[in-house]
């Protein structure tokens, strides 16, 4: 346990290493710049997979994602850094710490804002409402109502972030709990429609909030047969949402997924796996004689 103290203790003192920057740069012909890096279902992955895995050998591990962000924060001036849920369960760091120093090390890495996934439950709703007072980033979630619950007052429907020209709107949906998870486990939450939700987020973010940029945090999944409600339903039927962030399906996406929504306008879903093996990289372009957006994506190997 003391070399595995020792490991955690030393990420934020890690060296840099080389990052291929995504091709085609468009920033010259631009006037603002604005990166964004995100995960989703880390689950609990503090280190590496073992360098014997059949599937993964030595990938992962905070440490080298923690490498990665500072890089790309040295090169670039406005960056944000997201998390679509699912922090906790999947090692025994949850098992011991429930939840703590997967927060810790969030906080280490400067997490702007997360959502909340169904494993975060897993714990308990007293158990998750202890492991907040930890976080230093917002929890975002709009469609779960936690007002008869420890985690009153513990969550945000949305955040604003202001970087350069980019005024950011970020908001975060959660997945339908009943018959996924325990409900001693979830309590009085109740859960609301994410479609509304999302429609009514996104239209006060633009209409009222002014943002010229709006991202869902999404623990929905990404896609399904059946009415289930993903991340695709939500971009075809929301106008308003320029990026969804997801998660919960372990969906490796190379690049994102393009829908147009039914007012005519596009949305870009991206999600990157499952267990912090990718860091998702998103860098949107802001040309504001034309007030237009070019997007270049990438998903880095960790």
């Amino acid at each position: 346990m003391s070399n595995r103290r020792k490991f955690i203790q030393q990420i934020a003192s890690i060296s840099a290493v080389g990052l291929i920057n995504p091709t085609e740069l468009i920033a010259a012909k631009h006037s603002e710049h604005l990166c964004i890096m995100h995960t989703n279902d880390v689950h609990s992955h503090i280190e590496p997979f073992p360098i014997n895995n059949s599937k993964y050998p030595g990938m992962g591990g905070v440490a080298k994602r923690a490498t990665l962000i500072n890089k790309i924060r040295s090169e670039v001036e406005h960056t944000l850094l997201l998390d679509a849920g699912d922090m906790f369960q999947g090692t025994p760091y949850f098992n011991y710490y429930g939840g703590e120093i997967e927060f810790k090390l969030m906080n280490a890495m400067k997490y702007d804002a997360a959502t909340i996934g169904n494993h975060d439950f897993d714990n308990g709703i007293d158990g998750l409402a202890r492991q907040v007072q930890n976080a230093q980033f917002k929890l975002l979630s709009a469609n779960y109502n936690f007002d008869n619950t420890p985690m009153k007052g513990l969550t945000k429907p949305y955040q604003i972030f202001n970087k350069g020209k980019f005024k950011i709107g970020v908001f975060g949906l959660g997945i339908e709990l009943n018959g996924l998870v325990d409900p001693k486990m979830y309590g009085n939450t109740t859960y609301s429609d994410p479609i509304k939700v999302a429609q009514s987020q996104a239209n006060y973010l633009r209409e009222i909030k002014d943002c010229n940029l709006i991202i869902c945090l999404s623990h929905l999944g990404l896609k399904y047969e059946g009415p289930k409600v993903s991340d695709y339903v939500i971009a075809e039927q929301c106008s308003e949402i320029d990026i969804i962030i997801g998660g919960h399906t372990h969906s490796f996406l190379k690049k994102p997924v393009k829908i147009m929504s039914k007012s005519g306008k596009y949305t870009y879903i991206n999600q990157v796996g499952w267990a912090g093996l990718n860091l998702g990289r998103v860098d949107v372009y802001l040309d504001i004689a034309k007030n237009k957006f070019d997007y270049v994506t990438s998903s880095i190997d960790v």
